[in-house]
């Protein structure tokens, strides 16, 4: 069935000049929520947003599957690294299998027990251990929160299990740490054979990332400092997951301030103050399947707004043009202003 659109103007006719710069946000904003919702298009519109106005902006991507790169349209290195000619914008894709390297959780040339062992006792927790690699990256993020340059940080992050799991971090490296000095009594015998004496280095180490692992779940409680954005599309399973990502970080009393709704199937002219000419707007009277699919959605934003009452719901149009680059990312931060 053909599908009747209205002709529009190109993308290079959108004056973004005349599309609202800065943003109402706190000094970190995340981005969280299951995979191919849309963060990395948040993250990057409201980092750009942020920067159109002369705020040093980093944005910062913890996934592994990184795709921050091709919604900028341009290449975001591992370290923060300015990624815009004209506004203040830097950008970081952490690699957290090279981050992991350099972190005390990495078990190879990392590993505390390595220290203690001595080289010729095998060691038994060969391996890294598990989620070390977000942990790693986590480690590179919090250097980056702190870092003066920037008098904002845009993350995205990764998918909802690897978002939480760093949550819990703390009480499972004090859980290592205590086996790690178990393990250094019951084997201080071996340690007198091989003659390699043990330190505290690698174990105040793991302290001391876990203190850090303590300031990130503070800063993330605190909603003066920190605005955690939850994405999703209005569908009923990301919606169910979304409810209960939102049950797990009040478990952890992370407050989640605004709920993004991302690819709603209505007029973009709708929720923006853009001019119609720009857009192909989806025709739910004579597309059957556009129908349908809308009926789909309103039911699932019905469900949306009893679940997240109280909470800033913002939606975001889906747009006929994949969004990538300046252009479309403005028109998004323009959606997410509304």
């Amino acid at each position: 069935m053909e599908i009747d659109v209205e002709p529009v103007e190109t993308l290079d006719d959108i004056d973004t000049d005349s599309l609202a710069t800065g943003v109402d946000a706190a000094e970190y904003v995340l981005y969280g929520g299951k995979g191919g919702v849309g963060k990395t298009t948040m993250a990057a519109a409201t980092a750009l947003a942020s920067a159109s106005d002369g705020t040093e902006t980093l944005v910062v991507s913890t996934d592994p599957a990184h795709s921050l790169s091709d919604t900028l349209e341009t290449d975001v290195p591992e370290e923060p690294t300015r990624v815009h000619d004209e506004v203040p914008l830097y950008g970081a894709e952490i690699d957290p299998e090279a981050a992991l390297a350099d972190s005390p959780l990495g078990m190879e040339g990392g590993n505390p027990l390595a220290g203690m062992l001595g080289e010729d006792v095998a060691d038994p927790l060969a391996g890294s251990m598990p989620g070390a690699d977000e942990a790693a990256a986590v480690r590179l993020l919090l250097e980056y929160l702190d870092d003066p340059r920037f008098e904002r940080v845009v993350v995205d992050t990764a998918p909802t299990g690897h978002t939480l799991r760093l949550l819990e971090l703390p009480e499972m490296l004090d859980s290592m740490v205590g086996k790690l000095m178990t393990v250094r009594e019951r084997m201080s015998g071996m340690f007198d054979v091989f003659g390699d004496e043990p330190d505290d280095e690698d174990i105040d180490s793991l302290n001391e990332f876990s203190a850090r692992i303590e300031r990130l779940r503070d800063l993330l409680r605190d909603p003066a400092l920190t605005d955690f954005r939850l994405v999703m599309v209005p569908e009923e399973l990301s919606i169910m997951e979304s409810e209960r990502m939102l049950d797990r970080l009040d478990a952890f009393g992370v407050p989640v301030g605004t709920v993004v709704v991302n690819r709603v199937m209505q007029d973009p002219t709708e929720v923006t103050d853009l001019g119609s000419d720009w857009f192909v707007a989806p025709n739910h009277t004579d597309c059957e399947f556009c129908a349908q699919r809308w009926e789909v959605q309103q039911r699932a934003l019905a469900r949306s707004q009893d679940i997240f009452r109280g909470h800033d719901v913002r939606r975001v149009p889906l747009l006929a043009e994949e969004v990538r680059g300046e252009k479309l990312l403005r028109v998004v931060a323009a959606c997410l202003a509304e």
